[in-house]
């Protein structure tokens, strides 16, 4: 036996290595209980990695599909057989149906601009006094001192007011001037007049009726001018969305004569892409959870066997083939009604045939499955949050006023009041409809608003109930933090006693050799007194 101890060298004590001895017992009796921590700490970590694996997959999952929608490949859009002249889009949130209109640009929207005559430069003064700015907003007085004369100053002073008109000052080979815009729309016209008998100068950027020798015209307000199947109306703005329900207009340029024809597109390729999509993701998030929680042999698996928060992530996506996704209309209300069929091993498949067959005899219903939109009971309570604000339900809204005499509009969603700000009101942030803005045009008592889930809302409230706070999974990742912090405190005591074991193994030993060390003096001694007895004798 190989020993380093140095009473073993000097040929005294007992001639074991101690050390060693010490290092081998206190090991051999911490090894099996180190071990196992090791075996706990392996499996802790499995498990969170597995359930981050999973919060990700979900997460990422309802993304995508929030994503999908709201790019606009899977809702119909409106067509038009000039570009040119206008565009239209479809508005999130509405569903159109058949569309088949004709449109005629007049006229474009424009807005007033005036210009004055040029002078010298943009920092020369112009003249001191007031001017009134008289707008459809009201008057606003505009003064011109000594710390503003000029353009610059004048331009200033108009933009100062916030009235909605804009001033700016251009410059050229022939001078500086002063230039004035407007809203667009005829409503938006202005006039900038000058107190009767100024003779600064400032009466030059007058502008008006009546007014001589101040500012010109360089274009007039006016509105847009459209023809709608021969029905002409008229828009302050050449942008609108109040003319055909569910349609963004943009007018490029007026065409009288020229005729746009309107129609509807429908995305049945890409729908029926998005459904095969959504199916391959949903079975690759299944496969996952199947893998993490499978069983195995001698209690072998995937770490989040049995785990709770996984069941139920498991329970929730089985449902959604089945699950409402609209409540409006007539049409399909499930994935299952449009072929996405559940197989006996929990995934999905897609019935290409019936999915084809719904598609062409209801393709709007079908569209709404993923685009779903939001409606109010009542014509005078109109909704103006975007759609994807407020979380999919039905909710109550009681005691309607619109607004009077300053007065904001005012009601309650669910029986907590709102904010009123002007003629809206916007749900409070203690409200489940926290988003909802409506508009209340009329005194109204009781009045319900349906906000529908679609496939991405219900995906997204699968979501926010599993990683939500109080969740199931938030719940599993706080007990496992926990049981990793046992487990590290578990750790700490295995040390602290493994230590304590071989101080006391140590203690022992060490007393141990001092007294074989003593006992292998005394017989030293014994020995020597004993040889000289027998050579005496001798």
């Amino acid at each position: 036996m190989t020993t380093t101890s140095i009473g073993y060298a000097l040929g005294i004590g007992s001639g074991l290595d101690i050390r060693t001895l010490v290092n081998d017992l206190a090991s051999a009796a911490k090894a099996p209980r180190e071990a196992l921590i090791t075996r706990r700490e392996e499996a802790n970590a499995a498990k969170l990695s597995a359930l981050g694996e999973m919060s990700s997959a979900i997460d990422s999952f309802s993304k995508a599909l929030s994503n999908l929608i709201s790019g606009g490949t899977l809702h119909a859009q409106p067509s038009v057989s000039d570009g040119s002249i206008l565009s239209a889009s479809a508005i999130a949130g509405k569903r159109l149906g058949s569309l088949s209109a004709e449109l005629e640009v007049v006229q474009l929207a424009k807005a007033q601009t005036i210009q004055s005559a040029a002078v010298a430069s943009r920092s020369d003064p112009i003249g001191q006094g007031e001017l009134t700015l008289t707008t459809s907003a009201g008057s606003f007085a505009i003064t011109v001192d000594a710390s503003n004369d000029s353009l610059d100053g004048l331009a200033q002073a108009i933009n100062a007011q916030e009235s909605g008109v804009k001033a700016s000052v251009v410059v050229d080979t022939n001078g500086a001037r002063l230039v004035l815009k407007g809203g667009s729309g005829a409503a938006e016209a202005f006039t900038l007049s000058a107190a009767e008998g100024t003779t600064s100068g400032l009466e030059r950027f007058a502008y008006g009726p009546s007014v001589v020798g101040g500012m010109s015209l360089a274009q007039a307000a006016q509105n847009a001018i459209v023809r709608l199947d021969g029905v002409e109306v008229s828009r302050s703005t050449n942008s609108f969305s109040d003319l055909i329900e569910g349609v963004q207009i943009d007018l490029k340029k007026a065409m009288p004569g020229t005729i746009v024809s309107m129609g509807v597109t429908r995305p049945s390729a890409e729908i029926t892409q998005g459904v095969n999509d959504f199916v391959a993701a949903y079975n690759e998030v299944m496969s996952m959870i199947a893998e993490a929680t499978a069983f195995g042999v001698n209690g072998e698996g995937g770490p989040l066997r049995g785990d709770l928060g996984v069941r139920e992530m498991q329970r929730q996506l089985r449902e959604l083939p089945s699950k409402a996704l609209v409540n409006q209309g007539t049409g399909p209300k499930t994935l299952a009604e449009i072929g996405v069929r559940t197989n006996r091993d929990g995934t999905l498949s897609v019935d290409a045939g019936k999915l084809e067959a719904v598609l062409a005899s209801d393709p709007e219903g079908v569209e709404a499955l993923f685009n779903p939109t939001q409606y109010s009971s009542h014509p005078d309570i109109v909704i103006k949050s975007a759609m994807g604000r407020v979380k999919p339900g039905v909710y109550t809204i009681t005691d309607l006023v619109p607004a009077s005499d300053g007065t904001p509009a005012s009601g309650k969603i669910d029986g907590v009041a709102a904010t009123g700000i002007g003629g809206n009101i916007v749900a409070s942030s203690g409200s489940n409809a926290i988003g909802l803005i409506l508009g209340v045009n009329a005194a109204v008592s009781s009045v319900t608003i349906t906000v529908e889930a679609g496939l991405a809302g219900a995906l997204k409230a699968v979501r926010d109930t599993l990683l939500g706070s109080g969740g199931p999974f938030a719940s599993a990742k706080e007990r496992l933090s926990d049981e990793a912090d046992d487990i590290a405190d578990d750790r700490i005591a295995l040390e602290t006693r493994s230590e304590k074991y071989y101080n006391q193994l140590l203690n022992t030993f060490t007393a141990m050799e001092r007294q074989v060390s003593s006992f292998k003096a005394t017989q030293s001694y014994l020995d020597q007194q004993i040889k000289m007895w027998t050579n005496d004798q001798g």
